[in-house]
């Protein structure tokens, strides 16, 4: 029989407020999987844009426990600043840099919208009594309050890339020169922290001007943020550990709670993120024909999309090596990037396969071919590389994507950078082909990442297994579901029940 206690808890509500890009989505959806399974009942907010990418969550159902997902559909909010009809954060290659503090201040439009909503829900068995939200959503920090319910801040980012960001919009430095993009930026509060140059700062940082309104709202984001109750990332302790032992001076002096790595395990991916373009079982078939480790898998995330000038080295330097490899092309940029003739000779050679559209990366990372990982660095590629044991090529092009890479190439030795030049400098084919000859398609590696190959991640994956969630996981879960069921029973007797 079950107890009035866990009544509460299977009753516990949660409102989430993902930010709608596929990147963002991707994570804490996997998150609020886990919860569920937990016995939470969780709202999930989504545009109509974004909805497709909760569909799998939804028809996968979570008996038992009284945890369960649902969806609350709301159109994008209209701003006079942001294009008609632009729900998700992307656009032609270039473009979404500049649009991207317009779309976070737009989306906080919605403020209001779930405020009515949840108020309409007060004294019924769907109360809310958490509001989880990604940390581009600090405003929902504002409506927890309204509401008299504790917030939560997800980061979709390490703790080390989470706590430069909110650095950057707390303390605003300055570099020593203007005029010169490689004049460097210290982070004091970070311990360990190295100096980086302007120009590896995020743009939306950069080209902030005081009193603008685009760029007042997106600071306010992130110090709403600095008020919430907690903060949680997908993260864990073996990849970022030193900056999970102390409550961090730039997040409010709050400790993050690791909760990664949250990917699913291999046969629960499904389509996660979107239909793929292909089937993991027909790539995980074509990888089957590779000796271990001798395969590259190259991709660019859902934003960071190639420009020409980069596409035509990393394209010339696959076909002047031998490296076999796998490439996921954004279907909107595969005319714009790929020369004529490219996919059809990959193909015909039968070391390379072009993927136009969304692909499985988890089933490819995790396919003992795979070795090496061509990357942007961003920090869900970054996690899932980790988590399988794969080695990666760092190439960041914006964001936190530097960050991530002085992470994993400096302090993990991890990785093996391609370029560190961003969208304004691409390297020569040549650079790139030195890089894949002296890894991929050195027999031992070229020497590089032997530490990281006898690591207990690459044991792991020799077992087939993916790094797991551990302790801290548990710990945090349990406490949230503990606060969300304590908050509940606080309710009802204030109701009277």
């Amino acid at each position: 029989m079950a107890t009035p206690t866990d009544a509460a808890a299977a009753a516990a509500h949660v409102l989430v407020v993902p930010y709608p890009v596929q990147g963002h989505l991707i994570p804490i959806l996997d998150l609020v999987r886990l919860l569920a399974s937990r016995g939470l009942r969780l709202t999930v907010v989504v545009t109509p844009a974004t909805a497709p990418l909760l569909a799998p969550l939804l028809a996968a159902g979570h008996p038992g426990g009284g945890g369960g997902v649902s969806e609350l559909t709301l159109s994008f909010p209209s701003h006079h600043a942001v294009p008609t009809g632009l729900e998700v954060a992307k656009g032609p290659p270039g473009a979404a840099p500049r649009l991207f503090p317009m779309h976070v201040v737009a989306f906080a439009g919605l403020r209001g919208s779930l405020e009515s909503w949840a108020r309409a829900r007060a004294g019924t068995p769907h109360r809310v009594v958490a509001v989880l939200s990604d940390f581009l959503c600090g405003w929902t920090q504002p409506l927890a309050n309204e509401l008299g319910v504790p917030h939560v801040v997800f980061s979709p980012s390490g703790v080390y890339g989470t706590a430069m960001l909110h650095s950057l919009f707390r303390a605003m430095p300055r570099p020593a020169d203007d005029n010169d993009d490689e004049s460097p930026v210290r982070f004091v509060d970070i311990p360990g922290s190295p100096a980086y140059p302007w120009r590896q700062l995020t743009r939306a940082y950069r080209t902030h001007k005081k009193g603008d309104e685009i760029d007042e709202g997106f600071k306010s984001n992130f110090l709403w943020n600095l008020e919430s109750s907690s903060f949680v990332s997908n993260t864990f302790q073996r990849l970022e550990g030193r900056y999970l032992e102390r409550p961090v001076a730039d997040l409010g002096f709050r400790r993050v709670r690791a909760i990664g790595p949250l990917a699913p395990e291999a046969d629960a991916s499904g389509n996660r993120g979107g239909e793929t373009a292909v089937a993991a079982s027909d790539l995980c078939a074509w990888l089957d024909q590779f000796a271990d480790r001798s395969v590259v898998y190259v991709s660019f995330g859902s934003m960071s999309q190639l420009q020409p000038p980069h596409a035509a080295a990393l394209t010339a330097a696959l076909e002047r090596t031998s490296a076999a490899f796998v490439w996921a092309v954004g279907s909107s940029h595969a005319t714009l990037l790929l020369p004529e003739g490219f996919e059809e000779r990959s193909t015909a050679s039968g070391r390379g396969t072009v993927i136009i559209g969304w692909a499985p990366q988890l089933a490819a990372l995790r396919h003992r071919a795979v070795g090496w990982f061509v990357t942007h660095c961003g920090w869900n590629s970054v996690v899932e590389a980790v988590a399988a044991g794969v080695s990666m090529l760092t190439w960041p092009m914006m964001a936190d994507q530097f960050v991530n890479a002085r992470l994993v190439v400096d302090e993990l030795r991890a990785a093996v950078p391609v370029s560190w030049g961003g969208v304004a400098a691409p390297p020569t084919a040549d650079d790139v082909a030195g890089v894949l000859e002296a890894t991929v398609l050195a027999a031992d590696g070229g020497g590089w990442a032997r530490g990281w190959r006898s690591s207990p991640w690459r044991r792991r994956r020799r077992r087939g297994k993916v790094a797991a969630r551990g302790l801290r996981w548990t710990n945090w879960c349990g406490s949230f579901v503990g606060t969300c069921k304590a908050k509940l029973i606080r309710l009802r007797l204030y109701d009277g029940r």
